[in-house]
């Protein structure tokens, strides 16, 4: 019996060296707790969609304004994709043809500043993203980049410091979201800011756009000038990225995209993103988003029980971050044994944190996809248990195997879904 759903018969036939690997990945996904907070299991539909024949059709241009011919069908499937976003999030313009999420941030770049223009965005070491003006990246290196962080006392950020940041520099863009911020952002107090100093507001929602559509976050519709999404993570699409705004920049976001970044979009995830907020816009959905923030809140309660040292305290979201400095660990290791024992995640760096980022303080943890298996409040404190002794138990392969027995009963009672 297949495990991959939908089933792969003509892959096995004719590559069956990648049909083992698809098979034994699905197996991988079946046997641990994915707590990775950028992943998640998608439907069948969104699944078979993102494999559909719309994979064979190249369409750059727009609906309508399009430079090759065959757009009959393409044409509306974008516009659905498109009128999909708008009802779920109710913003005024979106573009669901960016790659990725961070092709999607730079499309705001190109769409609101020149090269060498102020950005002030969350530093990578407090939970922002490379691509809010990090050194590394290009948008640190084309743009004069500058960077909030949180507070050491609260792990949280301080919109005062925000404010004084913002009118000393005079940003021409602000960034607020983050890939490791776990908790509610406050796009109201960024919005002032914003307006206050004659700046261009944008979110990055990529986290938690599915908490958003399902009513478990404020949304930034309203405050944000533009906002960005990838539509996987919490939104449980397939992997790709959406942009939204007000109708002033739609134009120059749209041609920030393409002729921009990108030339044809692809349309089977552009297919596999409609279906994905078809799904988003059921009440099921809704009642999902709040079981991710419930699940978080009950895993955070418990690792705190046994020790952890949580930045901020806790989360607000779907997104826990650990620092193991008290349990006398780095993160990678720790990461590590986590993996042997059946338990996915990531090592992070934390606020303020002493160690080098390949080899930082912190994990970082999401509880969307064990959510989307069905697992539930009850079952944190038992996957808090595993996490406390697969740490305590690193170098220990025998013990961290034992683990991965115990997680792999565990799981049996909740299947992925297809």
């Amino acid at each position: 019996m297949t495990l991959n759903q939908p089933p792969t018969p003509h892959l096995a036939a004719e590559d069956p060296d990648v049909a083992r690997l698809v098979e034994a990945e699905a197996q991988r996904q079946q046997d641990t707790i994915r707590l990775i907070a950028s992943e998640n299991y998608v439907s069948a539909a969104v699944l078979e969609a993102t494999g559909s024949v719309f994979t064979n059709k190249y369409s750059e241009g727009y609906a309508g304004k399009r430079y090759y011919e065959g757009q009959q069908l393409v044409d509306p499937l974008e516009e659905l994709a498109i009128a999909r976003a708008k009802a779920v999030f109710g913003a005024e313009h979106v573009n669901v043809q960016p790659y990725s999420g961070s092709p999607a941030n730079l499309a705001i770049y190109l769409a609101v500043l020149k090269p060498g223009e102020t950005v002030l965005g969350m530093g990578l070491p407090s939970g922002g993203h490379l691509t809010h003006g990090w050194s590394v990246s290009a948008t640190g290196k084309w743009f004069n980049a500058v960077h909030y962080g949180v507070r050491k006392e609260t792990g949280r950020v301080d919109l005062d410091e925000v404010r004084d940041l913002a009118l000393r520099e005079r940003p021409k863009l602000i960034f607020c979201g983050g890939t490791a911020v776990p908790r509610t952002i406050d796009f109201a107090g960024f919005a002032a800011i914003a307006k206050e100093v004659g700046a261009v507001l944008a979110a990055d929602v990529a986290h938690i756009a599915g908490l958003i559509a399902g009513g478990a976050h404020p949304s930034p519709v309203g405050h944000a000038d533009i906002i960005s999404t990838t539509t996987h993570k919490t939104l449980r699409g397939p992997r790709g990225a959406m942009l939204m705004s007000t109708e002033e920049w739609a134009k120059p976001l749209d041609k920030a995209v393409f002729p921009g970044l990108q030339g044809g979009p692809h349309n089977h995830t552009t297919a596999a993103i409609a279906v994905a907020l078809k799904e988003a816009a059921t009440p099921e959905f809704s009642a999902y988003a709040h079981q991710i923030v419930a699940n978080a809140s009950a895993l955070a309660d418990a690792l705190l029980e046994r020790g952890f040292d949580l930045v901020s305290g806790g989360t607000d979201n779907h997104l826990i971050l650990a620092d193991l400095s008290p349990k006398g660990i780095g993160g990678k290791p720790a990461a590590k044994a986590l993996d042997r024992a059946g338990i996915e995640l990531n090592y992070n760096t934390v606020p303020f944190d002493p160690r080098k980022p390949f080899d930082p303080s912190g994990i970082r943890i999401g509880t969307a996809a064990v959510t989307t298996r069905g697992l539930g409040t009850a079952e944190m404190p038992l996957i808090a248990d595993f996490i406390d002794r697969a740490v305590a138990a690193e170098g220990d392969e025998p013990a961290l195997d034992a683990i991965a027995a115990e997680v792999r009963a565990l799981l049996a009672s909740f299947p992925v879904p297809a």
